[in-house]
């Protein structure tokens, strides 16, 4: 029976100690989240300011609601488009430097709709190793060669693009990894792609509303201005605290994404109220200085209180701090020697991370106290 397989499959996952579980949240999101009555003192979440049971954004959707309602009702280029829809991208556009921006569901629904837009058969897509599964899946969307560059690797990158024929060429890369917490030269991709004449698509999910003057990103954090070559994708549910993506770029590109781009045409428009509770988060991330501040220090608080230890913590000044463990079954015991301390850190096995990589992903936020951060490195130190 074809079902057959799946239990199969099920099972090696199991024994090889892949298997996923969800744990339900019966708290908002926040430093300590309650499982089964139970409060951990979490550092899981990507709400890397702190924002997402900020009152501002609370107020901004019970007042969106009783205006706009719940549901847009169509999509957005029938009747869905709707008047926080349309404040929302100018200001997100303002915010980062763009002439326009597109919002999107979800950032996965970007980053599927960007690449088959702008690039398909004979083309070619150049991607570092280690970009987000979204991205992966957006050039298998497209039809287009796939060719990945070792992991931040410009020498690499530039043999590939040297050598291609395609008549199109595109260079695809996060900006912050989601994984490793590092950051992508992002200077020198921008060089390349104006050198080998190629579209240049940064995901920035992890450094909007973290990086840059003001939490404007990694683009300005690396002083990299808009050409129109370059398009950049920035995510809503993490440092903004609420959900969606958006896709800023050149007139034209924006444009034609909005023309073309299946995942942003054929999809009804998100909750107004959402577009409402962003646009409150951006005034929140533009006056965060102090927020971020707090969140650097809780870095160099973490990375000093392991230093010395057993414990090897990727080199990463942002949010995302990975301490590498190496096995399966060595990671979720040590992440089930937290979770009996009263904290919450997920273990990230194959295939998220390459094999005998497995580790601890530590996210930081802006909510957490220095006392949080102590306890969680003198638990480590207790496991080590």
């Amino acid at each position: 029976m074809i079902w057959e397989e799946l239990t199969c499959q099920l099972q090696s996952l199991a024994s090889d100690n892949l298997l996923r579980r969800r744990r339900t949240l019966e708290s908002a999101c926040g430093p300590y989240a309650v499982i089964d009555g139970k409060p951990f003192l979490a550092f899981c979440s990507n709400d890397y300011l702190g924002l997402a049971s900020h009152p501002a954004l609370m107020e901004a959707v019970a007042s969106s609601v009783r205006r706009w309602g719940t549901g847009s009702g169509g999509s957005h280029v029938v009747s869905g488009h709707m008047q926080p829809h349309e404040e929302l991208e100018k200001a997100l556009a303002a915010f980062v430097g763009a002439e326009r921006a597109l919002f999107y569901s979800t950032g996965y629904m970007a980053n599927i709709g960007v690449v088959p837009t702008l690039v398909g058969r004979g083309d070619a897509v150049f991607a570092d190793r280690l970009n987000h599964a979204s991205l992966i899946d957006a050039v298998q969307l497209s039809r287009a060669e796939h060719r990945r560059y070792a992991h931040n690797d410009m020498a690499h990158l530039e043999r590939l693009l040297s050598a291609s024929t395609a008549k199109r060429k595109l260079i695809l890369s996060d900006a912050v990894f989601s994984m490793d917490g590092d950051l992508a030269p992002l200077e020198k991709l921008a060089e390349l792609a104006e050198r080998y004449d190629a579209w240049l698509v940064i995901d920035d999910a992890h450094g909007f509303g973290v990086l840059g003057r003001n939490g404007r990103g990694s683009l300005d954090h690396a002083g990299l201005p808009f050409s129109p070559r370059l398009v950049y994708i920035g995510t809503l549910g993490k440092a903004a605290g609420v959900s969606g993506a958006f896709i800023a770029g050149s007139d034209t590109v924006i444009e034609w994404l909005m023309q073309r781009s299946r995942s942003y045409i054929f999809t009804t428009a998100s909750s107004p109220v959402l577009a409402s509770a962003i646009c409150a988060s951006l005034e929140l991330i533009a006056n965060g200085d102090d927020r971020r501040s707090h969140l650097q220090k809780l870095i160099t608080r973490l990375q000093n209180g392991l230093s010395g230890s057993r414990w090897r913590l990727l080199p990463s000044f942002t949010a995302i701090q990975p301490v590498v463990i190496g096995e399966n079954d060595a990671v979720l015991k040590v992440s089930e020697g937290l979770r009996d301390r009263g904290i919450w850190v997920p273990a990230i096995r194959p295939p998220t991370v390459p094999v005998g990589s497995a580790r601890l992903r530590i996210s930081l936020s802006a909510a957490h106290t220095e006392e949080q951060v102590d306890t969680l490195v003198q638990a480590l130190k207790e496991l080590a």
